[in-house]
């Protein structure tokens, strides 16, 4: 969403290199130029005016420190500054009651009912709590059963509701059905408009007083860019909003509402949708935020990813295979398949500091994550015998594989050598390592 964003202020600082100080005349135009990014990317007028003034002062009073050049100590300016706008902290959800009552409401195609799934989820996983959800859209067709498939594929319980129900009905018959369940959380899909009207904000009012919830989150579109301000401003005056769910940030977002929402309205952001997977729901965090915008990385996201994806087991295993120079393309498939649940190769390496402007001057080269997918579909092409010893691999089995991984059989040599120099590596690596009691991955 802010790669366009993150170009155009890294690229201001470019103005300050070279430069033994910061002074008045050297930042004005790397000061233009943040400013013109920032107003291109539909941040508002007065977030951009505020944010720009204080980044000004903070710069010229900033005082000279030894050893930091101005375009390293200007950044870091920046980036406080940003942090400031996204509003400073993480907020946590409100859980401690029983059952915690969340809503979620917010404009049609905003993504609220898949956002119900994805916050069942992300409770369950991190807090250990039984979830269940309340469809109380009534009017968009197929609502109801969007979530209860949502349900059933997450094993989360989804109250059953009854179309013909006015919403306030489905909400006050679905606290006995909490009850019973002995849930935890609710989570209550509430239905959207294209826009906001009175008809809207009085059903809400009235679902809000059928059972007070303890968290009120608005899912808002990141592709709206200023408007999602307006329409955060419009369910805040009538309904207090807690927090916010900022969804299709993955898209083409220029970066706006996320920069200016905290700041105008006060509310924080909580989440950021991710994708259209149930388990793509980050928790929004601004330092991190900030970081990945100034291409300084977001390591911290990273490890958590790998801790939630990874099987700790199936590596461990995978290093004792290595150690013992078993590792076979079978097991590559595997590692394959861990790399794609923390995002693949190109999403990773967003986390990385600097890779954000590496990987742009590496983009007429064949993108890692393609060249990934040719080398999956050459590796299901093998028989599991293949997979475990690909030294049987001859002519007329190469030959196969090609043809049905829609490949060359050039492709095919090339993976295979590619796996053998790469194992020849790691075995070189892992002596090394246990020339010091153990692997270079620390087992």
């Amino acid at each position: 969403m802010f790669n366009q964003l993150s170009d155009k202020i890294l690229g201001s600082f470019k103005k300050l290199r070279g430069q033994s100080r910061i002074t008045e005349a050297n930042i004005e135009d790397a000061i233009k130029e943040i400013r013109m990014s920032l107003l291109e990317a539909d941040v508002n007028f007065k977030v951009v005016k505020n944010f720009v003034d204080r980044v000004k002062a903070q710069a010229l009073g900033a005082t000279v420190i030894e050893g930091v050049n101005p375009d390293q100590q200007f950044v870091k300016i920046i980036h406080d500054e940003l942090v400031k706008v996204l509003g400073t902290d993480a907020v946590d959800l409100e859980l401690r009651q029983k059952p915690a009552v969340i809503f979620l409401v917010g404009l049609q195609g905003a993504g609220k009912t898949t956002s119900c799934a994805k916050l069942a989820l992300f409770i369950r996983k991190k807090f250990n709590k039984k979830v269940g959800l309340i469809p109380a859209d009534i009017y968009r067709p197929a609502a109801i059963d969007q979530l209860q498939i949502l349900g059933k594929q997450n094993n989360i319980p989804v109250y059953n509701s009854v179309p013909h129900q006015k919403p306030e009905e489905i909400v006050a018959n679905a606290k006995v059905w909490a009850a019973t369940e002995n849930l935890d959380v609710v989570i209550v899909d509430t239905a959207g408009r294209i826009q906001i009207d009175d008809d809207l904000m009085l059903e809400l009012e009235r679902i809000k007083g059928v059972w007070e919830p303890h968290e009120i989150l608005l899912v808002a579109d990141a592709m709206l860019g200023q408007q999602s301000v307006n329409v955060a401003e419009g369910f805040h005056q009538r309904l207090k909003l807690t927090g916010l769910i900022l969804t299709k940030v993955d898209g083409d977002a220029r970066g706006g509402a996320a920069l200016s929402i905290r700041d105008v309205t006060g509310i924080p952001i909580k989440f950021l949708g991710m994708g259209e997977k149930v388990a793509a729901l980050e928790i929004f965090h601004p330092d991190r935020l900030a970081s990945r915008i100034l291409d300084m990385g977001d390591v911290l996201t990273l490890v958590e990813k790998a801790q939630e994806t990874l099987d700790l087991k199936e590596a461990e295993e995978s290093t004792r295979k290595m150690m013992r120079n078993e590792f076979s393309v079978e097991d590559f498939l595997k590692q394959i398949q861990q790399l794609k649940k923390m995002g693949g190769f190109e999403g990773i390496l967003k986390f990385i500091p600097g890779m954000g402007q590496l990987t742009k001057q590496i983009k007429d080269m064949a993108p890692p994550d393609q060249e990934i997918k040719k080398i999956e579909a050459i590796i299901r092409s093998m028989t599991q015998e293949e997979r475990r010893n690909h030294k049987i691999l001859n002519g007329s089995r190469r030959l196969r594989i090609a043809k049905g991984s829609g490949t060359e059989v050039k492709d095919v040599n090339r993976f295979i050598k590619q796996f053998e120099d790469a194992k020849k590596m790691m075995g070189q690596m892992m002596k090394m390592g246990m020339g010091r009691g153990k692997s270079p991955l620390g087992f």
